[in-house]
């Protein structure tokens, strides 16, 4: 078995950044007496003919004739076939003639048809079943001859790989990242979405921040992490169930992480009963999926006049996340960014307290590639989206970091999320 390891074109992106044509807002209601917002969480089933013929370009340019991939984000983005994974095989079989065959169980099949999946359907009727799921594909586009090149994603597990080549037939599998790669670069409509998530998460933390004004105001007990986000998760998905068609549930639909003093200090800690302090250097680390394109946005508050000490570390991180927002450009390499990014930190003399990389790419997965990390090459184009949020983590005092969603531009980048950054904007008087 040979590993893909060549590199792969990136394919044509004719769509001209910011126009957003009728692939939106066209798809019919998914459950009666939802709202009649115009903004439409599902994109048009033609859309993903060319989405689909993007995935072909880049099979012809790598000689397979066809590739598989079970991973639900995949799925979702060749078919639009948002679904719950689980033991039974969900899976797309696209061919290098265009052919895109979807593989569901009997169970999804009126879910599919509700979201118009744009492909074939090869229906199985239960799993474990009498007849191996990947027997319904294979009766679908027939077996495959010895040394037929076919490629498969990269996330789809061993167990899964076996049954589908047992099914199918004996041809030369070959793992790829080559759809990986072709979502790197988004179409207008998919744009459109990510900056909609962007909206809904600036609303998210002016809500947080609104809901501790308030009980400081209010002069009683102040609230809790788990409470906040609570809080704040309410409005970003109240918002789009009053105000979207068709919402698109996914993993994490709105909501993130909310973490004050101490506990700020673990880069991907979860919200306890802590409750917030004068005083305290806390974090609204959040983000949200529309049509299940994610956006995440974080912001760094202190409750209080801000010390000394709270001034040197939100001033460097801001810094920072503004200089390695400007060197975020098409051509530019994100290793090369993250360097410029976290030099900033390390000059300062604060690189002891460095945990991760610059940020990482964003679609349909929260965290996908590329990453902006000193180990990745990958050159950045237009139509690319990636986090900014570099961070410092002091132990038994605070973490404080800055995360904005940039969209890459022929001219630069540009953030789609828009709360203020500067210390100023994120102290709350006490």
């Amino acid at each position: 078995m040979s590993v893909d390891s060549s590199p792969e074109p990136f394919g044509s992106f004719p769509e001209p950044l910011g126009s957003f044509p009728e692939s939106l807002g066209s798809f019919p209601e998914l459950v009666e007496g939802q709202t009649t917002s115009t903004f439409n969480q599902r994109l048009a089933p033609e859309f993903f003919d060319r989405v689909q013929a993007r995935v072909v370009e880049r099979l012809t340019a790598t000689g397979l004739t066809a590739i598989l991939t079970d991973d639900p984000e995949d799925v979702a983005y060749l078919t639009g076939f948002f679904h719950h994974p689980c033991e039974r095989p969900v899976a797309v079989w696209l061919q290098a003639d265009g052919r895109c065959v979807l593989l569901l169980p009997e169970l999804e099949r009126e879910h599919a048809e509700l979201q118009q999946a744009r492909a074939e359907f090869a229906v199985f009727g239960e799993y474990p079943g009498v007849r191996p799921p990947f027997g319904a594909l294979a009766g679908a586009v027939g077996s495959l001859p010895p040394a037929t090149p076919v490629g498969f994603g990269s996330q789809i597990s061993h167990a899964r790989l076996t049954a589908a080549q047992e099914a199918m037939g004996p041809a030369d599998w070959r793992p790829t990242t080559l759809i990986t790669k072709a979502r790197f670069r988004k179409f207008d409509e998919e744009i459109a979405l990510h900056q909609e998530a962007a909206r809904i998460t600036d609303l998210m933390i002016t809500g947080g921040v609104e809901l501790i004004t308030e009980a400081v105001a209010a002069g009683g007990e102040l609230p809790s992490e788990a409470e906040i986000a609570g809080h704040i998760s309410k409005i970003g998905t109240g918002t789009m169930y009053a105000e979207h068609q068709g919402v698109v549930v996914v993993e994490m639909l709105a909501g993130g992480l909310v973490y004050a003093a101490a506990n700020s200090a673990y880069p991907h800690g979860l919200p306890s009963g802590y409750r917030l302090r004068p005083g305290d250097t806390f974090m609204l680390s959040l983000g949200c999926a529309v049509g299940g394109r994610y956006v995440e946005g974080e912001r760094t508050f202190v409750l209080g006049e801000p010390s000394a000490e709270q001034r040197a570390y939100h001033s460097i991180i801001e810094q920072a996340q503004r200089i390695g927002g400007e060197a975020i450009r098409s051509g530019a390499e994100c290793r090369e960014i993250n360097r410029t990014c976290l030099d900033v930190i390390r000059e300062a003399g604060f690189g002891e307290f460095l945990r991760h990389r610059q940020g990482h790419g964003i679609g349909l997965g929260m965290h996908e590639p590329p990453w902006l990390e000193d180990g990745d090459p990958t050159v950045l184009q237009p139509g690319m989206i990636v986090s900014n949020e570099p961070g410092i983590y002091i132990r038994d005092h605070a973490g404080y970091r800055i995360s904005d969603s940039m969209l890459v531009t022929a001219g630069g980048s540009r953030s789609l999320t828009a709360y203020p950054r500067d210390l100023a904007s994120c102290t709350i008087p006490v």
